[in-house]
């Protein structure tokens, strides 16, 4: 477990495990239109290629602030989801969740991450800049909101570039 302090109060990271399920499937309904359940959790978790961290509030067993999953195959990495409780927002633990990730996939020798975010959605956008993320392609249309369709930003990070000898 790794102690993050955050604002007065201090978070730490867990490794996902399947008992973490129910709580990922509470912290995910509310976040997206199409929530996963904790059956979509648990049959993600079982793959050996899927990864992933919970932020919980220090000294509140229990209480789940958020959460990232992402899956490694073959060098090349993506974001499956990531959420943040809207009563942890802005407290930094969307950061410390995904540099979890990178630091993780670093470990890996992963050569690059991928994720898509909302058009809409510019503070998740301004995280994943800070965090070197580029934008490589859009999906127009890719998310369905309340609101109707919105597009997505494919992003990218490259974590070391292979060399081609002559």
């Amino acid at each position: 477990m790794i102690s993050l302090p955050f604002s007065r109060q201090s978070f730490a990271l867990e490794a996902l495990v399947q008992a973490h399920c129910p709580e990922l499937a509470d912290l995910h309904a509310p976040a997206f239109h199409h929530a996963w359940s904790e059956e979509d959790f648990a049959g993600m978790l079982s793959q050996g290629n899927i990864f992933g961290f919970i932020a919980r509030p220090v000294g509140k067993p229990g209480q789940s602030a958020g959460f990232v999953l992402a899956r490694l195959v073959a060098g090349e990495a993506e974001i499956l989801t990531i959420a943040v409780s809207s009563a942890f927002q802005r407290r930094g633990i969307g950061r410390e969740l995904m540099e979890a990730v990178l630091r993780h996939l670093h470990h890996e020798r992963a050569e690059s991450l991928f994720l898509e975010v909302d058009e809409s959605n510019v503070a998740a956008q301004a995280l994943y800049r800070r965090l070197g993320f580029i934008q490589v392609g859009h999906r127009p249309a890719y998310y369905e909101t309340e609101q109707g369709r919105s597009g997505a930003l494919v992003l990218r990070r490259q974590f070391q570039q292979k060399i081609v000898l002559p």
